[in-house]
């Protein structure tokens, strides 16, 4: 996989990449603003997508997670989706007040992957297509629950959050438990290489 990942990276964008190095942390005000690119494959997204867009028994929407790999060079942060596990059905929770609520196995489940696999976490579900996409009120809430947790189990790679539509995608990332930024840019390698870039809020704009 780490070949493969080398392979994708020099292949698409004609230079190396140097997927075994780990994300520095260092305290936030020794840090300069760094700029946070998400890459992943056509075929990856669409197959995220197609689980997502699955119905469930009773929650309104589904959520899985995105593992990642990270490197840092002298461009900031790129995070290259390596893998996509999904919710159990069983694993999710009744509540009326949201669209999904995912129990605690679910997240269990996902601090093993960072652990034992030493990846970056990204929990991630879909909205409907509009214009502008960015995460809902209580999503923001939630993540500040359970993201910094991922840290415990693997601090040296960020962890985060994804939502999709079925156009574009925006995303948070933390470098540090207390250090949150947007994902500056997703781009989307395919037959023809696909940008999406964030507003300075982190929204992604997609026009109908």
């Amino acid at each position: 996989m780490k070949k493969f990942l080398l392979w994708l990276y020099q292949t698409a964008f004609g230079k190396p990449a140097a997927v075994d190095k780990p994300l520095t942390s260092s305290a936030p005000s020794a840090v300069p603003a760094l700029r946070v690119t998400f890459r992943a494959t056509e075929a990856f997204l669409s197959r995220v997508r197609a689980d997502l867009e699955r119905r469930h028994a009773f929650a309104h929407e589904r959520v899985g997670f995105i593992t990642v790999r990270a490197t840092e060079g002298a461009e900031g942060v790129t995070l290259i989706a390596e893998d996509y596990y999904p919710v159990a059905d069983d694993d999710y929770v009744r509540d009326s007040s949201v669209g999904a609520m995912i129990g605690s196995e679910a997240l269990r489940k996902a601090l093993e992957l960072a652990l034992l696999k030493g990846v970056g976490v990204f929990h991630t579900h879909m909205h409907g297509l509009s214009r502008h996409l960015w995460f809902s009120g209580i999503d923001l809430r939630e993540q500040l629950k359970f993201v910094p947790d991922f840290f415990k189990v693997c601090p040296q790679m960020p962890h985060g959050a994804i939502v999709l539509n079925p156009k574009t995608a925006a995303g948070r990332v933390w470098l540090s438990p207390e250090r949150v930024v947007k994902i500056d840019e997703f781009s989307t390698i395919g037959p023809r290489l696909v940008i999406d870039r964030a507003a300075r809020d982190g929204s992604t704009e997609f026009y109908i």
